[in-house]
């Protein structure tokens, strides 16, 4: 009866151990660990038919953020990708693998912003990179981005902005300009026709 007992609860230590293990490899798969930057950091976007913008990027206020992206980035994630929204005078967003605003990358970024309890002082006025999110999950960023069009500091506090536009103000603006048009929603959406395609994005330094 004892041994029994002891093949039992050996049997049972096993399957904790191999539980356990698949918890933890299905973990560090979920949320990979990125190296963190801080500092600037420049990255050249080239949109089709539009020229070439550059973002700088502040790693000193969201860290996090930017080295998510530039890991994508250096990746290839989003070359060939679209702008697929276009709100007028608002924003245009971008990286989404499905065009839709419904994709991403595999990975999501936690939000770095005042009510997820981080200290970021990036204002979303004319020229901010920021982080598009789900409205109900303040860690559910992963690839899709935003450029704003004009100052829109109710966004500050409840979106990662991680950088501006420091050359090419005038393209996103023709984008702008061109596109919101053709939106076929309110939120700016775009048909696969219309959408700008992201040629090539690289870090400069």
């Amino acid at each position: 009866m004892k041994k029994n007992l002891s093949i039992i609860i050996g049997i049972i230590f096993v399957i904790a151990i191999i539980t356990i293990s698949m918890n933890m490899e299905n973990k560090t798969k979920a949320e990979p660990k990125v190296l963190l930057m801080s500092g600037k950091h420049q990255v050249a976007m080239t949109f089709k038919d539009y020229g070439t913008v550059t973002l700088e990027l502040d790693g000193d206020e969201a860290p996090t953020t930017v080295s998510h992206f530039i890991d994508l980035v250096k990746s290839g994630f989003y070359d060939g990708l679209t702008i697929h929204r276009v709100h007028k005078d608002f924003v245009i967003q971008g990286g989404d693998p499905e065009g839709n605003g419904t994709g991403g990358a595999e990975r999501n970024v936690v939000g770095e912003f005042k009510a997820n309890n981080y200290n970021n002082n990036i204002s979303h006025t004319r020229g901010t990179i920021s982080m598009a999110r789900n409205s109900s999950d303040m860690n559910s960023a992963s690839s899709q981005f935003f450029i704003v069009l004009k100052d829109s500091t109710y966004l500050d506090g409840q979106y990662a902005g991680f950088g501006h536009v420091i050359d090419g103000m005038d393209i996103i603006d023709k984008i702008n300009k061109d596109k919101a048009k053709y939106a076929i929603n309110e939120m700016g959406l775009l048909s696969k026709v219309d959408q700008v395609t992201i040629e090539k994005v690289k870090v400069l330094n």
